[in-house]
């Protein structure tokens, strides 16, 4: 009972994403749209979004700390385990660089709409608490460890671009600025605040279709232990550490569920962009990323069902 009405509660969220894949399978309005509107929602309305709940979010909640502990643990030993399977199957450092990405980043635009979807204002909150600690992290440290799998340590120039590109990075940059403003006190600020929770709102609705136009389901067919792994990692070992550190850390029940939500979510859209740019295996990663965002449809509130009984 408890799964069928989770999953009809986040069915529309699926729907947009499978309406977002209808449209782009069908021409409309053109490629070239949507392309304009993956860089509209990672330029514009998500940083928004970020910046309008961020900056006004309590960040002396007790739950801060804990939430943070809780998703980096689930997310360390992901990276551990993409780490120790590229080992065990002995693969090159293109297809590793894959399987770290598919097992260790996130999806953050769908497990946004999810937590607002399940638990309203508070979960969209908690969501975009969750987003903050983890977006930092997470481009840190996969993109240090892609270049060290795939370049290697001489690559000093490759290393100097990485880091420039993490210094723009319109998340981090939104994250940064409204953590700082929030800090010292100063939001709400007139005009601005109200300006990016307007851009805010249309962020997820239009992110959503987004995901959906870029599912190529030819990809599904070339499933193999990669994949497979990444699939472990993603959607075993990063919410089943997520979940144990949450019981252990005293998380209260919105907090740890909106933690877990982010922990079992598929892996980046952007993931085969990055693997694209930088000589990564980007067939394996179109395949992971194509695989996990459908099994999600049923993995996500499966898992969302069974952690409620626990907390």
């Amino acid at each position: 009972m408890i799964y069928s009405n989770i999953l009809l509660s986040i069915a529309p969220i699926f729907i947009l994403i499978i309406v977002g894949y209808g449209l782009r399978r069908g021409g409309f309005p053109s490629t070239e749209f949507w392309h304009l509107n993956n860089k509209l929602v990672y330029w514009v309305l998500i940083p928004a979004l970020l910046f309008s709940k961020i900056s006004t979010i309590p960040l002396s909640n007790d739950n801060f700390l804990g939430n943070t502990f809780v998703i980096y643990s689930g997310f360390g030993m992901a990276v551990l385990f993409a780490l120790l399977s590229t080992k065990v199957l002995r693969l090159n450092g293109s297809a590793s660089s894959s399987i770290l990405q598919g097992s260790a980043r996130h999806n953050s635009f769908i497990g946004l709409a999810v937590a607002e979807r399940l638990f309203g204002a508070d979960g969209l909150s908690q969501a975009a608490l969750v987003t903050a600690v983890l977006i930092p992290i997470t481009n840190i440290v996969i993109v240090t460890l892609m270049v060290l799998l795939i370049k290697g340590t001489e690559e000093k120039g490759v290393i100097s671009s990485i880091q420039r590109d993490i210094i723009r990075n319109p998340l981090i940059i939104a994250v940064v600025v409204a953590v700082g403003l929030n800090i010292l006190d100063i939001t709400p600020i007139p005009v601005i605040d109200d300006l990016t929770d307007i851009l805010g709102r249309a962020a997820l609705p239009i992110m959503l279709l987004g995901v959906g136009a870029n599912i190529r389901v030819r990809n599904m067919a070339a499933i193999g232990l990669p994949a497979w792994a990444s699939i472990a990692g993603k959607m075993i070992i990063f919410p089943g550490v997520t979940f144990l550190a949450a019981q252990y850390f005293g998380l209260p029940k919105t907090a740890a569920l909106v933690v877990i939500i982010f922990s079992a979510l598929p892996t980046a859209a952007s993931s085969y962009t990055l693997a694209r740019q930088m000589g990564g295996d980007a067939q394996l990663m179109a395949s992971i990323i194509t695989i996990q965002t459908a099994l999600s449809f049923l993995s996500l509130p499966l898992t969302i069902a069974l952690a409620q009984n626990f907390f």
